[in-house]
């Protein structure tokens, strides 16, 4: 999502880093820069006047000309500023109060409440090992409570029964007395969206607000929408007493500008972003973490966290152990190394999160296509145990019946086989040197124009 954002601000940034002295017009300079950048990524105009205002008195302020390297402490005024306009310190849900918890999520049709209902379920009982109820008192989309009901199920978490002949008020009620009396911790309403902003809407919105008494009203909205996300989110706040925003879709092709924006104009919180479609992509909203990355630092706690909640450890230590025995890396352990790299969200994901390639990923968006990764896991899976323990054995034939098995072609498996020996190459070096730049070499490795397989 803040893949053109980074670019352009790393770009206007990149030489005032290595300045021994600053002027008031190198910084005057790098400034229109960064404010061009910023409402081309569609950030509110106040914020990012704001913002450039309080980058500016820092920088010509003592705090910068009396250091040593002036320009380096430039570059931490900038990113100190971001964390900021993104809200400062990290704000959890405050969910201490006599259960059960009311988290009433509201938003616009479209902008994705029920998957983010089922995405929160999912975070609060496995993360918090809370006790989840979920519910739809959207009476006017009965497919959002089958919806709902369907993903309740995926997640096993329990759905308070719904139907379109209730009215929204007698459903939250009834919701909440049986979460009260089945000792859940608990209860996320997930209410009706509308096409806009309409006083039938918020006057709904308010009566269940009154009803629910919710410990948490949270804003969501697709980030996709950009500057009208925050503007929206502010027509909210004026009727709803909110206490932090979910932003949805912050993997798509957007600017970034809601992001940006809506903590300054709204006065809450982002609290969580929603990325991708699965209930799994829910994070825990860090602003310090966000701007490093937007910066191009990387987030190396956010990469590290999501290894620790996503990768098969058992796994992981097996193929580790495998490879340390120098028993080597094959086939097998090859699929299982594509299928944890998935569950984080793919190449492109992880490299967002490391330092320094933020950058590098965003260059590599037309050549790296992480679909590709369930294309070479089918190549795999067509193979025979022994053909995945010794690819040696692969003649002609044997590729021609994988290539059929898997819907591809050979030359596609000969791609497959060599992105292999790549990786084992790569292992070996990393189990005799070990560190991270030896593991970042193999993997570059595989990066275009080095030899990613585009199958």
């Amino acid at each position: 999502m803040f893949n053109s954002l980074s670019e352009r601000l790393s770009k206007a940034l990149q030489s005032m880093g290595k300045k021994a002295r600053l002027t008031e017009e190198s910084i005057s300079g790098t400034l229109r820069d960064v404010r061009k950048a910023l409402l081309e990524a569609d950030v509110a105009l106040p914020v990012v006047k704001q913002f450039v205002s309080q980058v500016r008195a820092r920088a010509l302020g003592k705090e910068v000309r009396s250091s040593l390297t002036p320009g380096q402490q430039f570059l931490k005024v900038v990113q100190s500023e971001l964390e900021m306009m993104l809200g400062g310190s990290s704000e959890s849900l405050d969910l201490a109060q006599r259960p059960p918890a009311v988290v009433l999520l509201v938003g616009l049709q479209g902008s994705g409440k029920t998957t983010t209902a089922a995405k929160l379920a999912k975070f609060l009982s496995i993360r918090q090992k809370k006790r989840v109820l979920m519910v739809s008192v959207d009476v006017y989309r009965p497919a959002a409570m089958e919806q709902l009901s369907a993903l309740g199920q995926q997640i096993d978490v329990d759905v308070f029964p719904s139907s379109p002949d209730q009215s929204p008020i007698e459903l939250a009620e009834h919701a909440k007395v049986s979460a009260s009396s089945r000792a859940y911790d608990v209860l996320i309403v997930d209410t009706a969206g509308r096409m806009g902003v309409d006083e039938a809407m918020m006057s709904e919105i308010s009566q269940l607000n009154e009803v629910l008494d919710p410990i948490e009203t949270l804003f969501v909205v697709d980030a996709m929408t950009g500057q009208d996300a925050a503007n929206t989110a502010k027509a909210f706040a004026d009727v709803l007493p909110l206490t932090g925003v979910i932003l949805t879709k912050v993997d798509g092709d957007a600017r970034g500008g809601a992001a940006l924006s809506v903590k300054a104009i709204t006065g809450q919180p982002i609290k969580f972003m929603g990325v991708g479609e699965t209930v799994d992509g829910l994070e825990a909203f860090h602003p310090d973490r966000l701007a490093s990355r937007i910066l191009g630092m990387g987030d190396i706690m956010g990469l590290i966290e999501e290894a620790e909640q996503k990768i098969d450890r058992v796994t992981a230590e097996k193929i580790a152990k495998k490879v340390m025995k120098g028993k080597g890396f094959d086939l097998a352990d090859f699929r299982d190394q594509l299928q944890q790299m998935r569950s984080m969200g793919g190449m492109k994901a992880m490299l967002e999160k490391m330092p320094g390639m933020g950058n590098a990923s965003a260059q590599m968006q037309s050549q790296v296509d992480d679909k590709q990764f369930v294309r070479m896991e089918a190549v795999i899976n067509s193979m025979t145990p022994a053909e995945r323990h010794t690819p040696e054995i692969l003649g002609g034939s044997r590729k021609n019946r994988i290539a059929a098995g898997s819907g591809t072609n050979v030359q596609e498996v000969n791609k497959v086989i060599k992105q292999h020996k790549q990786m084992s190459k790569m292992m070996k070096k990393v189990s005799k040197k070990g560190g991270m730049q030896s593991m970042m070499r193999g993997i570059s490795g595989m990066m275009p124009p080095g030899g990613m397989p585009r199958l």
